[in-house]
């Protein structure tokens, strides 16, 4: 069953724009409100990268997720961001290859939240659970996953396109260790990140169209390669690093867009 914070789910603040809902948009989705749509809109004009490194984003999970069932084995996945229902959710990637998967999601959302009967369709022999948490609070996401997830086997952890929205001052370095610390050797950890050096004048300008529409609590930081990378300290960088969206392990469907995208992702695996 899914988790609702104590007083039932938190009330929906159309008057500012959230990440998972401006997300929606540049997918093309209709799980928005103005706010959103405008802060989407601007961000895309300042930055024309920004929709295509949303869709090659998507097609980055879905290819980990892949590599993971496949070659590593894993067979439970805590996906911390989810965001908005889409096609290709990673239990939907995961189970097709083994319907046995399970599967943890987590956002902060209450839209997010409305949506989680969608994440919770898990196919027979396999699970699927949602809770309502914030990405800083590990001990909550932790205690609520271990009721599907059995630690004592290898999980991957899924931060797919959310430590933007921790601040530096909330030391994101830290919080992803609190949550990769509690996880057993042969754990996977999966980031993307939008970048401070690629398109860096365009990136710099999207975000702060998008940070002046956003909730006060939900303004985003992009960071170069070096501060994406030292997400993975501690674990063994898998081949290629980490690269641009469509520069990890591509596969021949993998779409190439003529111009760089400003996302950084690569996955390392926990010894």
């Amino acid at each position: 069953m899914s988790e609702r914070p104590a007083g039932g789910m938190t009330p929906i603040n159309s008057s500012v724009a959230h990440p998972a809902r401006v997300y929606n948009a540049w997918l093309g989705g209709k799980d928005n409100y103005p706010v959103d749509q405008e802060a989407a809109e601007l961000a895309a004009a300042a930055n024309p990268g920004i929709i295509p490194a949303v869709r090659a984003n998507r097609a980055f999970l879905g290819r980990s997720v892949r590599e993971l069932v496949d070659k590593a084995g894993i067979r439970q996945f805590l996906d911390i961001g989810t965001g908005i229902p889409a096609a290709d959710n990673t239990h939907e990637v995961a189970q097709r290859r083994d319907p046995g998967a399970r599967i943890v999601y987590v956002d902060n959302d209450p839209v997010v939240l409305a949506h989680a009967e969608a994440l919770l369709v898990s196919a027979p022999g396999g699970a699927t659970d949602y809770v309502q948490a914030d990405l800083r609070d590990a001990d909550a996401i932790l205690t609520r996953a271990r009721r599907t997830l059995d630690f004592s086997r290898p999980v991957a952890l899924m931060l797919i396109a959310v430590l933007q929205y921790i601040p530096d001052a909330d030391d994101p370095h830290a919080v992803t260790r609190a949550l990769l610390d509690e996880l057993p050797s042969g754990s996977h950890l999966v980031i993307s990140h939008p970048a401070a050096d690629i398109a860096a004048e365009q990136v710099a300008e999207s975000m702060r169209l998008y940070n002046e529409r956003a909730d006060e609590h939900a303004g985003a930081t992009p960071r170069p390669h070096e501060r994406v990378t030292r997400f993975f300290e501690g674990t063994e960088l898998l081949e290629p690093g980490v690269v641009q969206l469509t520069e990890w392990r591509p596969d021949a469907g993998t779409a190439v867009h003529a111009g760089p995208l400003p996302m950084w992702c690569g996955v390392g695996r926990k010894p």
